[in-house]
């Protein structure tokens, strides 16, 4: 049985004070309020070491919201994935639509960023979703697929690697994805999955992500093959991120 990842990606937001209230929140949830899935918190790489302290209990993880594809260089302001791992972290999202567009990161160069991860211990959180365009055109399936089946290393595993199916017009909109369409992308990803790794398949973990919020968690995280959610703006807000925690199967 897949065990359910929640994880927080709290984008570009926060400093050193605010970021340590928010996490000193979410433990006293936690304590409250335990959680039968994995917790991950995504901050910006200013707060990770700061941060680190207050999750090293076991309630929650900490992981990097991008890493460069070599482990060391002359790359002025990127952070490569050994240093992730040298200062707590556990995963790092690579591939995020937001990265994608605004960085012109192709398919190939997640890829690259994931076997980056691989290679320092990470597992790696591999986002894939299509545009407004391409649902509108009938390409979702088709885009999301090729993203899936060029994003994804050699070496992928349940150990190490996690899908998050984004559909960017959903992302930070307030739109989110009919649960028939979630349940037939994952579906899709599954079986794209199982001829490229086998077995390894029916492990590895499928998140969504999208406008998750409270009022929709608990009706998304029951969708056959969403294994937990990536989680964006609602994860800035404690009581709104331990609630779709909450709303896990088996909580």
């Amino acid at each position: 049985m897949r065990r359910h990842l929640v994880a927080g990606n709290w984008k570009m937001n926060g400093q050193v004070a605010d970021g340590v209230a928010r996490v000193e929140e979410l433990a006293g949830l936690a304590a409250a309020q335990p959680a039968a899935c994995d917790v991950l918190i995504c901050p910006p790489a200013t707060l990770i070491v700061p941060l680190r302290g207050y999750v090293s209990a076991g309630a929650m993880a900490l992981g990097g919201q991008d890493c460069h594809h070599d482990d060391s260089g002359a790359f002025t302001g990127d952070i490569a994935a050994p240093m992730l791992a040298d200062i707590g972290c556990s995963h790092v999202i690579v591939g995020h639509s937001e990265r994608r567009r605004d960085h012109g990161e192709s398919n190939e160069r997640v890829a690259a960023k994931a076997a980056a991860a691989h290679r320092a211990g990470l597992q790696a959180i591999i986002c894939v979703g299509e545009t407004k365009t391409e649902r509108d055109a009938g390409d979702a399936i088709r885009v999301v697929t090729r993203q899936v089946r060029e994003s994804v290393p050699d070496g992928a595993g349940a150990a190490n690697t996690v899908i998050a199916y984004e559909p960017v017009w959903a992302i930070g909109t307030g739109d989110t994805a009919m649960p028939a369409d979630v349940e037939a992308m994952h579906n899709t990803i599954r079986t794209e999955l199982a001829e490229m790794i086998s077995e390894e398949s029916e492990r590895l973990r499928l998140l969504y992500g999208g406008s998750v919020k409270p009022d929709n968690a608990v009706e998304l995280l029951a969708i056959e093959d969403v294994d937990g959610a990536l989680v964006g703006g609602a994860s800035l807000k404690p009581a709104d991120f331990w609630a779709i925690v909450r709303a896990c199967p088996g909580v």
